[in-house]
């Protein structure tokens, strides 16, 4: 991502940097010894003293993968000797030195990312979360990885029930603009999103995050979880809204997957919903034409709803309105 060509790299100011100096049999060596300093983790200092000065020179000399394997040597030697406050310090201190390299301080926060749920408490572990938060901030390189810490901040503010913080703290993200996230974990995080607006009954904010959401992403059969997710969501909507029409149109999606269509209760209860909204829905061309389409699989479904065998299905919904919501749900 960051290479412009042979030697050419780019430098977190959006710089091209040429390397001048390959550190990387240097970087061996230095690592070397610090493994075996490491052995006794008391001696952090000493270790974190001959990589700062190695940190340094890499950087200067614009060696891109020396100087993020310093970086990376720092947070794990830090990690070994369990102290996080310095971990911390040095996180912020290093992604501000001059003419860092983008690639290196990639490198850096991907590192401790991973440290994040190996924290020995929750104080620590919210901690390192804000350090990596701040960061990041405003750093396009590294917007996947803030995306990511956002989410575990968001899931601890909901155990400890601040939905709210956790909604508004989530809000922050615009996923859907981001071009190095792939497809799959964009949906997840707007789905959350939506989610936990409808956890603090953000309606309209919710109609908005799903307007972002584009339904073709569903058609993929790894994505039929997520498709299923999508739905629930948007029926929750719709049942808030009293949108019956709306709500039976999407339970009808619901059903057409093949997941649920491969799992009898499911499909049986999916169709039953269909039945319900569509009857409760204002009569129209539109929702007859659905009527009819489901009918045949309603017949063999919820024959029971049906009030007596000399009506046809499609007269229904409006011989029978009112008590539809009980016929439904006794089926």
């Amino acid at each position: 991502i960051f290479t412009q060509g042979k030697g050419i790299i780019m430098g977190a100011n959006d710089r091209l940097v040429k390397m001048e100096i390959d550190y990387s049999s240097v970087v061996d060596q230095k690592l070397k010894e610090c493994d075996e300093i490491m052995k006794d983790t008391i001696k952090l200092i000493e270790v974190l003293d001959r990589l700062l000065p190695l940190e340094k020179q890499t950087r200067t000399a614009a060696d891109t993968i020396s100087t993020g394997r310093v970086l990376v040597a720092i947070i794990k030697y830090c990690y070994q000797a369990k102290q996080w406050e310095q971990m911390n310090e040095h996180i912020v201190t290093l992604s501000k030195r001059r003419s860092q390299l983008k690639q290196a301080i990639t490198k850096m926060v991907q590192e401790a990312y991973e440290l994040v749920e190996k924290t020995p408490d929750l104080d620590t572990k919210l901690k390192l979360i804000e350090t990596l938060r701040t960061v990041t901030t405003g750093k396009i390189f590294v917007e996947n990885e803030r995306a990511r810490l956002t989410k575990k901040l968001a899931d601890i503010y909901e155990s400890q029930g601040k939905t709210k913080e956790a909604a508004e703290i989530l809000q922050e993200l615009q996923v859907e603009t981001y071009g190095t996230m792939d497809r799959r974990e964009k949906l997840k995080f707007l789905l959350e999103q939506m989610r936990l607006c409808l956890a603090k009954h953000d309606y309209i904010r919710t109609q908005i995050i799903s307007k972002k959401i584009n339904i073709k992403a569903f058609e993929d059969e790894s994505s039929y979880d997520l498709k299923l997710k999508y739905y629930e969501l948007r029926i929750q909507m719709d049942l808030h809204d009293k949108n019956y029409f709306d709500a039976c149109q999407h339970y009808k999606h619901y059903y057409d997957t093949p997941r649920i269509k491969q799992d009898e209760e499911k499909m049986k209860q999916s169709l039953k919903y269909v039945v319900l909204y569509l009857a409760l829905s204002p009569y129209n061309n539109e929702q007859s034409g659905v009527w009819q389409e489901v009918e045949s699989a309603a017949n063999e479904v919820v024959p029971a709803c049906l009030p007596t065998q000399n009506h046809a299905f499609y007269e229904f919904p409006q011989m029978f309105r009112k008590d539809i919501v009980l016929l439904v749900e006794t089926c």
